[in-house]
């Protein structure tokens, strides 16, 4: 069980973080094999602030990354709980701001 009492479930040899993620990943494999998605991809590391001296960088792992329509999509399932998460926000603020040729998008389950 993680910090926000989610359990990690195995699918198909995938680990995902919830029950959520998992169903939000089988949803949008739907999507690409419809052809409404192209290139989606699980854990996808966004460099938010590069490594300074004496301290890490800062990134932003989305839970899945597509293609919609010829647009960027960065997209994270979160519970109305953890969306408020402090470090969450301002990272999702980061993201937003460093990366805005993508659409961010949470999946609130």
């Amino acid at each position: 069980m993680n910090k926000y009492g989610n359990e990690r479930v195995v699918f198909m040899g995938d680990v995902f973080d919830s029950k959520a993620e998992r169903s939000r990943f089988i949803e949008l494999s739907l999507l690409e094999k419809a052809g409404k998605i192209s290139g989606l991809q699980r854990q996808v590391k966004f460099e938010l602030i590069p490594k300074q001296p004496g301290e890490r960088a800062v990134d932003y792992i989305a839970d899945f990354a597509y293609t919609e329509n010829g647009v960027n999509v960065a997209e994270d399932v979160k519970s109305e709980g953890t969306r408020r998460d402090k470090a969450y926000v301002i990272k999702r603020k980061l993201f937003k701001q460093k990366y805005p040729g993508w659409i961010f998008r949470e999946e609130i389950r």
